[in-house]
């Protein structure tokens, strides 16, 4: 939709400005180039020039705003803890790159995209693994299951911890050598 609405607006104002173009150079008939654009000489009056100042600015923030929507953005998501020792706070994103890491070393894994969603009382794991076409994945989410997500478990302190795994597959290394 956005970019559908972008083209029309290019394309409308790209006619415009060819159709003033022709109008200037004479080309079209029905228009008298040497006329004036808009009846009589004398000034609007000025509550007409602060409506079109304020729809400018209007019309100028809302570009801005447009614009800032088009910044692709990361939501780092914190966990905080508050205790008698003190607070703790972590993002999401440092507490899964180890684990990350971790599962990027497990045979036929090339790698790994953490993000832990919620709260921390009830967090939920979604994990894309990518890996070689030639690669058990049976064994990867094993040792997934097994290894890995226990640590983490326990590291964050959530033995709650629900995983999603996506694994999506690469062409593997002898098919690489085969092409």
């Amino acid at each position: 939709m956005n970019r559908f609405l972008l083209g029309l607006l290019g394309l409308v104002l790209l006619l415009a400005g060819a159709f003033a173009v022709v109008v200037h150079f004479g080309l079209v008939p029905w228009v008298d180039r040497d006329a004036s654009l808009v009846p009589g000489t004398a000034m609007p009056p000025t509550w007409v020039l602060w409506v079109v100042a304020a729809a400018a600015v209007v019309v100028a923030l809302l570009c801005l705003r447009w614009l800032t929507a088009q910044i692709p953005r990361r939501k780092v998501t914190a966990w905080r803890w508050a205790e008698e020792a003190g607070t703790t706070r972590i993002t999401t994103a440092t507490a899964t790159a180890p684990f990350a890491d971790e599962v990027t070393g497990y045979p036929g894994v090339r790698k790994v995209e953490a993000a832990l969603t919620g709260p921390h009382a009830a967090p939920r794991l979604a994990l894309v693994v990518r890996a070689h076409g030639d690669a058990d994945l049976r064994g990867i989410r094993r040792r997934i299951d097994d290894e890995g997500l226990p640590r983490l478990r326990e590291a964050l302190g959530t033995p709650d911890l629900h995983a999603t795994v996506e694994f999506r597959m690469t062409p593997s290394k002898a098919d690489a050598r085969v092409r």
